[in-house]
């Protein structure tokens, strides 16, 4: 198999050559759906895999006080928090996550609306800033993403703040810490999926949600599938973030961006990675179509919000064995 060369995105030309770089970004999108992100400023990929590492390293106790409430009934906690292993599920693969906290009690928020239930944390024992970090990194993750959109918008030829709106006040945005342990002894399990004579750690999916930034560490396994409908290695580069959009994305651009489809393949070894989502805030207007507002052709606007569009069609985030529990609301 050849790994895939993707375009790769230097954010260090996001001023200087705002212009080029803007159409590289419209022409990966539309290509590829996969690209590397360059000096990210902000961006500090030793501390990050430190906080995987820190936080993996946690005994099963520790880990299961943050656990969601399915596998843990005394914590409240439903959509945030930690999800182990999943027993006979094909994913094999631990989480942490956590989203932006909003002011307990607002009142545009509804009661009971988990999409922003507070986020839940570990106890620190001294050696590793990890909730303060994490933190501020969500916030550096966020505001590069929204910078990428930006350079959308100008590669686009529509107002660069365009994208702005939906993300604004109260984003639904996630932060993920991940650990892929690899399938124990010489055969896998009956659950354990299997493609193309490789042990997958995540089966072949797309992103729900709207755009995706990820560190992999250094490690391989993540592929995806080209435009020729081949499977292809996507080649860990050092100081890189990869970016990938959702289907949610895809949808507003009428298709024009492809949520292109991707796997993770176990290597043998523990495999961390960190990823950041960007989803819209819960009100956020989903049904803008962006190739009608650059080209003027297209579809009628039919207002849409994010949120009881997740929750109307929850195959969207139930195809996830972490999300199956999700109720409706």
């Amino acid at each position: 198999m050849a790994d895939v060369k993707l375009p790769i995105i230097d954010m260090s030309r996001a001023k200087s050559h705002r212009k080029e770089l803007a159409d590289s970004v419209v022409n990966a999108l539309e290509n590829t759906g996969f690209l590397y992100i360059d000096n990210a400023q902000g961006i500090d990929f030793e501390k990050m895999i430190e906080s995987c590492k820190w936080f993996f390293s946690k005994s099963s106790e520790e880990k299961n006080s943050l656990s969601r409430k399915i596998w843990n009934p005394a914590n409240t906690n439903i959509y945030r928090g930690y999800f182990p292993v999943g027993e006979n599920e094909p994913s094999r693969k631990e989480g942490f996550e956590f989203g932006r906290d909003i002011t307990p009690g607002d009142p545009e928020v509804t009661p009971g609306n988990w999409f922003y239930e507070p986020s839940v944390w570990p106890k620190e024992d001294g050696t590793f800033p990890f909730k303060a970090y994490l933190v501020d990194l969500y916030e550096v993750m966020h505001e590069l993403s929204l910078e990428i959109l930006r350079l959308t918008a100008i590669g686009l030829g529509i107002d660069e703040f365009s994208f702005e709106e939906l993300f604004s006040k109260r984003p639904c945005s996630t932060l993920r810490l991940m650990h892929y342990p690899p399938w124990e002894g010489t055969n896998p399990p009956a659950n354990a999926r299997i493609e193309d004579g490789k042990v997958l750690t995540t089966p072949a999916h797309t992103d729900s949600t709207f755009l995706t930034l990820l560190a992999t560490f250094g490690y391989k396994g993540l592929e995806l599938v080209t435009a020729d409908g081949n499977w292809a290695a996507v080649e860990p580069r050092p100081g890189s973030l990869v970016m990938n959009i959702g289907d949610v994305f895809s949808r507003m651009m009428g298709g024009r961006f492809k949520a292109t489809c991707h796997r993770v393949v176990d290597i043998g070894v523990d495999r961390y990675s960190l990823p950041f989502f960007l989803e819209p805030r819960f009100d956020g207007d989903i049904g803008v179509n962006f190739m009608t507002k650059a080209t003027g052709k297209g579809d009628t606007h039919v207002p849409e919000q994010y949120g009881p569009f997740v929750i109307h069609t929850m195959k969207h985030v139930k195809k996830y064995f972490e999300y199956r529990t999700l109720p409706e609301f």
